[in-house]
């Protein structure tokens, strides 16, 4: 059985972390991310159908979105060989391993008609988290470093990242492209019945 109050409670703390310093970056970074930590440290919550893996590409399953869309949390699942092309966010994000391992390549804010250089490359194991910002660093390219297993990891964003119009860059010019990522789950997972955790209450 799943621990859904775990994630639950993360839900909580980060929706009085964005009340109360919604618009402090650095303020959301200092102290979201011991959030994300616990909840990545514990793999016993995340629903099995948002850690399924598909032979086309990486997947992307919408946990939460804030209902004013102040932040989103999202599973990433990749199959080996999976990556992402060059792209950005244009909103802070965190990115939490919590199964597997996954490679960082970062670049530099492009610039049209000058061929993308990666700046330096690093991996992501269980428990550690990446930033991601325009004002941190915001170009990179995300890729399971695993060749045998699928590798998941659960991401926050300052805002519900699915509709957010983004870029992915062709490297040999840094030519921009628009894309909107979506999701690939048509139904929420459900953490919020607790019907029956009341009810064992009642009966105690």
């Amino acid at each position: 059985m799943k621990n859904l109050q775990r994630f639950r409670e993360f839900v909580a703390r980060f929706t009085a972390l964005v009340d109360a310093h919604g618009a402090d970056e650095p303020r959301i970074f200092a102290d979201g991310e011991p959030l994300l930590r616990e909840l990545i440290l514990h793999d016993d919550w995340l629903p099995d159908e948002c850690a399924v893996p598909s032979p086309e590409s990486y997947r992307q399953y919408l946990l939460h979105c804030d209902p004013l869309e102040r932040f989103s949390v999202v599973s990433f699942v990749w199959g080996p060989g999976q990556r992402t092309p060059i792209h950005d966010h244009t909103v802070w994000g965190m990115v939490g391993v919590m199964r597997g391992a996954e490679r960082c390549e970062e670049y530099a804010d492009p610039l049209r008609g000058e061929s993308l250089a990666c700046r330096g490359t690093h991996l992501v194991e269980p428990g550690g988290i990446d930033r991601v910002s325009p004002t941190v660093g915001d170009v990179h390219v995300v890729s399971n470093a695993l060749a045998d297993r699928p590798s998941v990891s659960i991401h926050v964003y300052g805002a519900n990242i699915g509709a957010v119009r983004r870029h992915v860059f062709d490297p040999a010019s840094g030519a921009p492209r628009d894309f909107v990522s979506g999701y690939h789950n048509a139904v929420v997972p459900n953490f919020w019945d607790r019907a029956d955790d009341v009810r064992r209450s009642i009966a105690a």
